[in-house]
C-alpha cells in the first residue's frame, strides 16, 4: 500500500511518497524560515503565497528524484486540520487535484495526529500511551488509547511553547525561528534568574506561557548588563521544568508509563536530555522522533493516512480544510 502525502499546515511545504511495506520512497520539505525571519514569526499570507509558488516544482523534483509514477499510489493523504487556513487551502486543493487526476481516494489526517505517529516511522509504540505535543502552535497532552481514539488531558491556555521561544528570541534580538537559537545560546549561560512557572501547581494538566514571556520582557526592561546567554538558559530551564512536571503528573494520574514527545520543540537538545534522565529515574518508556521527523513533514501524514485508509476511511472530493478541529473530535468523525 503506497500513499502520496501533502502537508502545508504552516510554513513548511512538504510532500512524501510512502509505503507500508516499502517504507520511505521519497520525502521533500521546503522551509520558509528565511521568508518569515524579518517578521519574527509566520505571516499567514506570505506562507500561503510561498506554498502556491513552490508546491508544483517540489512535486516535479520529488518525482524526478524517485523516478516514481503517481499512478502507482493507492490513495492521497493530506493535512485537513489544524493550521493556518490559507496554507491549508493550498495543500488540500493540491491533494484533491492529484486524487482527481489519478482517480485515487482521499484520506484526511489531523496535523497533531501526524506528529504523534511520527515516532511510529522508526519504532511502534504499544497502546495506550501518552503524547506530549509541543510546537509553535501547540502544547497539548493526550492519552492515546488506539489509532483514532484520543483523550485530551490538558493544553496551553494562551501561548504555545514554541511561540514563546520565538517571542523571547525576538526580545533578545536573536532572530527567527527562536527555538534552535535559544537552545544553542543557552549552552553558554547560567540560571541566574528565577522566572515564574504559571499553573505548575494548580492541579490541572494545563499550561500557560504568557506570564513567563512577560516576566522575561520585564527582566530585560528593568535590569542592565544582562547577558543574553543567562536569560536564554533561565528561560529554557523554566520551560522544560514546566513541561516535565505536568507530564509526570499525567503519568501519575493515568498510570500509563509510555510517553511520546513530538512536534518541533521536541528537537530541543536540552529537553531531550532532561526527559531521558527523567524516564530512567521515574521508570517510563520514552519515545522521541529523530530530528528530521520532529518538525513538520509529510512522512508523518503518510503514516497516519495509511492507518486511516486501512480502516476504510476516505473523504469526499468536496471536503474543505478546517482551521482547528480538536484531535479527539477528529478521531470520532473520521473513524
Amino acid at each position: 500500500m503506497i500513499t502520496f502525502a501533502v502537508e502545508t499546515s504552516c510554513d513548511e511545504t512538504a510532500l512524501a511518497i510512502y509505503g507500508d511495506e516499502r517504507g520511505v520512497i521519497g520525502d521533500i520539505i521546503l522551509s520558509q524560515a528565511v521568508i518569515h525571519s524579518p517578521f519574527g514569526g509566520v505571516v499567514p499570507e506570505l506562507s500561503a503565497r510561498e506554498h502556491t509558488r513552490n508546491i508544483v516544482p517540489l512535486l516535479d523534483r520529488l518525482l524526478k528524484e524517485t523516478n516514481f509514477d503517481l499512478k502507482d499510489i493507492d490513495f492521497v493523504s493530506f493535512t485537513l486540520t489544524p493550521g493556518l487556513i490559507l496554507s491549508l487551502v493550498v495543500g488540500v486543493a493540491f491533494a484533491k487535484a492529484i486524487a482527481y487526476q489519478y482517480n485515487k481516494p482521499l484520506v484526511p489526517v489531523h496535523h497533531l495526529e501526524g506528529h504523534i505517529y511520527s515516532v511510529f516511522l522508526e519504532k511502534k509504540v504499544d497502546y495506550p500511551f501518552l503524547a506530549l505535543v509541543i510546537s509553535g502552535g501547540h502544547t497539548d497532552l493526550y492519552l492515546v488509547k488506539n489509532f483514532g481514539e484520543y483523550e485530551f488531558l490538558g493544553g496551553t491556555l494562551d501561548d504555545a511553547v514554541g511561540e514563546s521561544y520565538d517571542k523571547v528570541a525576538k526580545m533578545l534580538g536573536l532572530g527567527y525561528p527562536g527555538g534552535p537559537i535559544i537552545d544553542k545560546l543557552a549552552r553558554e549561560g547560567k540560571r541566574l534568574y528565577e522566572l515564574p512557572k504559571p499553573l505548575l501547581n494548580d492541579g490541572s494538566l494545563n499550561f500557560s506561557f504568557s506570564g513567563l514571556k512577560t516576566a522575561v520582557f520585564n527582566l530585560l526592561t528593568k535590569k542592565k548588563n544582562i547577558k543574553k546567554e543567562d536569560v536564554a538558559f533561565s528561560f529554557q530551564e523554566t520551560v522544560i521544568e514546566i513541561l516535565l512536571k505536568k507530564t509526570l503528573k499525567a503519568i501519575e494520574r493515568t498510570g500509563v508509563k509510555r510517553l511520546v514527545v513530538v512536534g518541533g520543540v521536541s528537537a530541543n537538545s536540552r529537553l531531550r536530555e532532561v526527559f531521558k534522565e527523567a524516564s530512567e529515574k521515574e521508570g517510563f518508556e520514552l519515545y522521541i522522533p529523530s530530528l528530521h521527523l520532529s518538525t513538520d513533514n509529510a512522512l508523518m501524514i503518510a503514516y497516519a493516512g495509511i492507518e486511516r485508509f486501512k480502516r476504510g476511511v476516505v473523504a469526499p472530493l468536496d471536503i474543505n480544510p478546517q482551521p482547528n478541529i480538536p484531535l479527539e473530535e477528529f478521531g470520532k468523525i473520521f473513524s
